[in-house]
């Protein structure tokens, strides 16, 4: 049951960025190898809370063999679900290594490749390759902190500083927990993504000849303001998750609200997101 929630904790990180479920585990290397498999549902993409100028409703597939030595290999696959073009929208694999630093201090270092069509309307797809390091503390709330290096035709820089608290609500038989796990996290980066993803919009707008959408103002002082505000290390977002799971010895059901309060820094018009996801995962 630890390394189920693990995998939850390590919340199928993928390119994404949808919410991870911040349950705590008490020892983060399983007593053997697991595989786990996760089904999502999501109505909206989120990136570190910002999300595209149309909508991104998506389904996605999963897995996560996870070795008793600490490291693990992982596969995802998207569709979204107004995508009429492919069977896949997206693609990503990954491996990791977590491991622990001391009793209640662990890491967690990862990368991972994803794959997207040409004119993906995805934010990220700029961004085909992503590392990252994640240290938590095990306590009566969990800190922790991630930084990200996400790279490709662009690159960009993230740090998160976040807060979790798993609470055990009740059980339904003697079999099974519900649990909440409500976290807050704050995001700083840079927003290299966000200027080809405007780029590549107008490009294939363009192409379909559709009328472009305003974005961020026409003049060239905003321009050159926009401009400064991406490629500058700033404020992104504020995160607010929380995650509703129903836990039994081999799988867990879960829905997640996920609200982001958007930094006057970001280059999105739209100051508040909101995510819904509905997820299931199984461990043999």
């Amino acid at each position: 049951m630890k390394s189920l929630i693990l995998f939850i904790m390590l919340g199928m990180s993928s390119a994404f960025c949808f919410g991870q479920a911040d349950n705590a585990a008490n020892d983060s290397i399983p007593a053997k190898s697991t595989l786990t498999l996760a089904a999502v549902y999501a109505n909206d993409a989120s990136y570190y809370g910002q999300k595209a100028l149309q909508k991104n409703p998506y389904v996605a597939v999963a897995a996560n063999y996870q070795l008793k030595s600490g490291f693990y290999f992982t596969a995802q696959s998207y569709k979204l679900l107004n995508d009429n073009t492919s069977s896949v929208s997206a693609a990503a694999v990954g491996a990791g290594v977590n491991f622990k630093l001391g009793k209640k201090l662990t890491t967690d270092l990862s990368y991972s490749h994803s794959f997207y069509p040409s004119y993906s309307p995805l934010l990220q797809a700029a961004n085909v390759d992503n590392a990252s390091l994640v240290f938590s503390y095990d306590s009566w709330i969990k800190p922790s902190l991630t930084g990200d290096y996400a790279f490709g035709k662009t690159s960009d820089a993230f740090v998160t500083g976040g807060l979790s608290k798993s609470i055990n609500l009740f059980s339904i038989s003697q079999k099974d927990i519900v649990t909440v796990s409500p976290s807050a996290d704050l995001v700083a980066g840079t927003q290299h993504f966000y200027q080809t993803y405007i780029t590549q919009k107008k490009l294939h707008d363009s192409i379909l000849g559709i009328a472009p959408i305003p974005v961020l103002g026409n003049s060239s002082s905003s321009s050159h303001a926009d401009t400064v505000a991406t490629t500058s290390f700033n404020l992104l977002s504020y995160n607010f998750k929380i995650p509703l799971a129903y836990n039994r010895s081999h799988y867990v059901l879960q829905a997640e609200y996920q609200l982001s309060l958007l930094s006057n820094h970001v280059a999105a018009a739209e100051k508040v997101n909101s995510f819904l996801t509905f997820s299931f995962y199984y461990q043999f």
